[in-house]
């Protein structure tokens, strides 16, 4: 066989084997495998890395805080998002929990997060996302057609979800969503008094409490969809909302980077500040503290509490 038809036949056969084994790990059919802890030696300690860290929670079980990545934006590298798992001393337990490969996984856009019953519960532009909190496996999700992109939510111990929808100038699309169990969605507030709703949580009477960007509204509405309470923060542009037992709400502000206290019946005082792109908070009951990530600044804050 002349030189030149052996090379060619060559190199058209190593292009066959290298396009069969592209194909055969196509991670849509390989098992899912959760990332590592951080096995360091003692005298080595990594802080945590992000892209995007839009939210956070506390994983009361294992003692370790979650943070919720939106990775690259989604027209440069699609399906970027990714979770990390942060030990309460700022030091990295898992970079790469969920997202440490794609194998079986999808997560384009993670925002808002929260963990209930054992499940990492997230939003992902128009989808409802679920993890196993123990294995970091996908566990299911919702998507809801007519929405845009959800931006936080709250779910309740029945597995009812309450997402809010922050929209576009457009009144109409500031909405607050509600999906049931069995995955029927409805809208359950829209329009005024929304103003580019964005954090969302339960009071201790299981009320829906919801914080504006557009205004410092800070708005509770009754399990109906009644407007039943309307407090202040200090500042408006809020996105990160917390609310403890004896009905005391933290308001991050991602626009002025404040932390605003409502104490019940108590006009609202800063007790943080100087935190940019302050984003969707939570709390460490352990240690009474705020975590509070900053989006675009790839950081995450810890606010300690008097």
């Amino acid at each position: 066989m002349p030189r030149l038809l052996l090379l060619t036949f060559l190199l058209t056969a190593l292009g066959g084997l290298s396009a069969a084994r592209t194909q055969s790990r196509d991670p849509a059919d390989q098992p899912f495998v959760a990332g590592e802890p951080l096995r360091l030696s003692p005298n080595a300690r990594t802080y945590g890395g992000f892209r995007f860290a839009e939210s956070m929670s506390y994983d009361e079980e294992r003692d370790l805080y979650v943070a919720v990545n939106a990775g690259i934006a989604q027209d440069v590298i699609p399906n970027d998002g990714y979770i990390s798992l942060i030990n309460p001393d700022g030091t990295a337990h898992t970079l790469k929990w969920i997202g440490v490969d794609r194998n079986g996984l999808t997560l384009n856009h993670p925002l808002g997060s929260d963990i209930m019953n054992g499940r990492l519960y997230v939003v992902d532009i128009n989808v409802v996302r679920w993890f196993d909190m123990k294995t970091g496996e996908p566990r299911g999700s919702i998507e809801v057609e007519d929405a845009q992109r959800f931006n936080d939510l709250e779910v309740a111990e029945d597995g009812t979800i309450y997402a809010t929808q922050t929209g576009t100038d457009d009144s109409t699309t500031w909405r607050l969503y509600r999906i049931t169990p069995q995955g029927e969605s409805s809208v359950f507030v829209e329009g005024s008094p929304l103003s580019r709703p964005n954090g969302v949580a339960f009071d201790p009477q299981g009320h829906i409490v919801v914080v504006n960007i557009g205004t410092n509204d800070v708005l509770t509405f009754s399990p109906s969809g009644q407007l039943v309470n309307t407090e202040h923060a200090v500042d408006p542009g809020n996105d990160g909302l917390v609310i403890l037992d004896d009905g005391t709400k933290y308001v991050s502000s991602v626009r002025q980077g404040t932390v605003s206290r409502i104490r019940p019946g108590q006009p609202a005082e800063i007790v943080a500040s100087g935190i940019p792109n302050a984003a969707s908070m939570a709390y460490d009951s352990k240690r009474n503290r705020l975590l509070i990530p900053m989006n675009n600044w790839n950081a995450i804050t810890f606010v300690d509490l008097d």
